[in-house]
């Protein structure tokens, strides 16, 4: 097969040859939207001349900044303009980066639940999550069913933290995992939290009541609830 110049037409000055190893390439066919292809026979890896996808050039932070506007997958890969599937990795890559944040220990928190769905309306799901008094921060959260298992890893953090007192409704399940002693069952108790349910319902369209914009995974639920409290 004859060798071949790959320099692009619309890319003056592109350098020869592979990308990856500098060998010379040679025609290889052409991809689904007619566009020359071509193959190295060194490393063996097949390449285009001139790329028009340009979804590296998004930024993480404009992902963010959508996700926490409360932009669906689908929404924010029509803004940004980038396929569906590179947005949910995106995402999944983000999220895997980012933690709960340092707060002060002794502090006082709150622990709720808010229901959901995952995949369609007969998989309820409930995210139980725990907020500082003072600054409102969220320190951990747990996406499962409405049981002991699923409030008890929250708790957990909670312990790690040495709350001064943990505030909650009047689930029973909270006076089996919560020690007594610092545990608060108060009118208004949980004041502070009810308000971020409602925050949360109107920022996150996956999150609205009545809605089919649920979340289709708990992977990408998780993954959307870290960026909006930590990204």
């Amino acid at each position: 097969m004859q060798s071949i110049n790959t320099s692009c037409t619309r890319c003056v000055g592109a350098p020869l040859g592979c990308k990856y190893c500098g060998y010379t390439l040679i025609k290889y066919g052409t991809t689904t939207s007619g566009k020359q292809r071509y193959f190295c026979r060194s490393c063996s890896r097949t390449q285009i001349s001139c790329y028009t996808y340009r979804a590296y050039k998004v930024l993480d932070v404009e992902i963010v900044r959508l996700t926490k506007e409360g932009l669906g997958i689908r929404s924010t890969s029509r803004v940004l303009q980038i396929s569906v599937t590179t947005l949910s990795k995106r995402i999944k890559n983000i999220a895997a980066r980012l933690y709960p944040p340092v707060v002060n220990t002794s502090a006082a928190y709150e622990v709720d639940e808010l229901h959901t769905y995952i995949g369609d309306k007969s998989r309820a799901v409930w995210i139980v999550y725990a907020l500082e008094r003072d600054t409102g921060s969220i320190v951990g959260f747990n996406i499962g069913n409405r049981s002991v298992k699923t409030i008890v890893a929250v708790i957990h953090r909670l312990a790690l933290l040495s709350a001064q007192c943990i505030y909650t409704d009047q689930l029973s399940h909270y006076r089996s995992i919560v020690p007594k002693s610092i545990h608060k069952v108060t009118p208004y108790g949980t004041n502070h939290i009810e308000r971020k349910n409602l925050t949360l319902r109107t920022h996150l369209k996956r999150l609205s009541r009545r809605t089919i914009c649920f979340s289709k995974s708990a992977v990408m639920l998780a993954a959307c609830l870290k960026i909006y409290f930590w990204g």
